[in-house]
């Protein structure tokens, strides 16, 4: 397997337990913004037990507060999109991130993309909007706007990852984390959560495996898959929620949701051979 083949196999892994979030949240009767810091403060402590097993110093750069910084505000943003607008108005504007990739990277590192990207990014962004054709509304233009925000932060997030050293993007994963969990400190305050075996499991779970080996998993993947690619990939989030909920909840996916997912599958695995017979027989200049 090479070093990219394992990366994408990184970022789906990454992107299949990101996908469990909705099934746990669900579950736990507290305020949201208490869930997102607790699986949070969690995660940062798992990203320190990586760190310290790898032997990793903690960095202060430009890397990693920059990712740091984009990171808290795409958890952030997505949570208070939630609360404003629907849930799948806020996850389809979220899944906007490789457009705004496309966008940065053209605006302020001076890269192209092949027509085969942009082709890409667009079915995948169609495929995740049939995810949710009967629920996305029009109104709520506050909730629309903050979800389009947390969009450009996970494009953000994702170029923060690209390049530079394993404990940069560590630390920047660590510091988003910890910066969530702060956040969450006034809600601790005024609305309490009542502390019960269940909850704390599923936060536990959540903090573990849904958030803090998935971003570990995004650090790696990132040394050797470019941000679009990543940010293509992590498309699996959406595909895998309704099969979750499917399993333990018993709804069943519309056809709508269905053909999105036929979408989103073959769009990636295409997208991903032709990029790597782009790789093997390289004819212009693209991400």
């Amino acid at each position: 397997m090479t070093q990219k083949n394992k990366a994408i196999f990184q970022m789906l892994l990454c992107a299949s337990l990101w996908s469990l979030a909705g099934v746990f949240i669900k579950a736990i009767p507290w305020n949201a913004f208490v869930i997102s810091g607790s699986r949070s403060l969690i995660a940062g402590l798992v990203c320190v037990a990586y760190m310290r097993a790898r032997r990793m110093s903690f960095r202060l750069n430009r890397q990693s507060v920059g990712g740091g910084v984009a990171l808290c505000l795409t958890m952030t943003l997505f949570v208070i999109a939630n609360k404003l607008t629907t849930a799948a108005n806020a996850i389809v504007l979220q899944f906007t991130a490789p457009v705004f990739i496309m966008i940065f990277s053209v605006l302020f590192l001076k890269k192209h993309f092949s027509r085969a990207d942009v082709a890409a990014v667009a079915l995948v962004m169609g495929g995740v909007s049939l995810f949710f054709l009967d629920q996305v509304t029009p109104g709520r233009m506050l909730g629309n706007v903050i979800a389009l925000g947390s969009g450009m932060a996970f494009a953000a997030m994702f170029m923060q990852m690209g390049g530079g050293h394993g404990a940069d993007r560590m630390s920047a994963i660590l510091l988003g984390d910890l910066l969530c969990a702060v956040l969450t400190i006034p809600f601790l305050i005024l609305d309490p959560p009542e502390v019960l075996p269940r909850p704390v499991v599923y936060t536990l779970i959540l903090g573990v495996v849904q958030l803090g080996i998935p971003y570990i998993l995004l650090a790696k993947a990132s040394e050797h898959c470019p941000p679009l690619a990543c940010s293509l990939l992590s498309a699996v989030e959406p595909l895998l929620n309704p099969l979750w909920v499917f399993l333990f909840d018993g709804e069943t996916p519309g056809l709508p949701a269905l053909i999105g997912a036929a979408v989103i599958i073959v769009t990636v695995t295409g997208w991903c051979i032709y990029d790597a017979r782009k790789a093997t027989h390289p004819a212009g200049q693209s991400q």
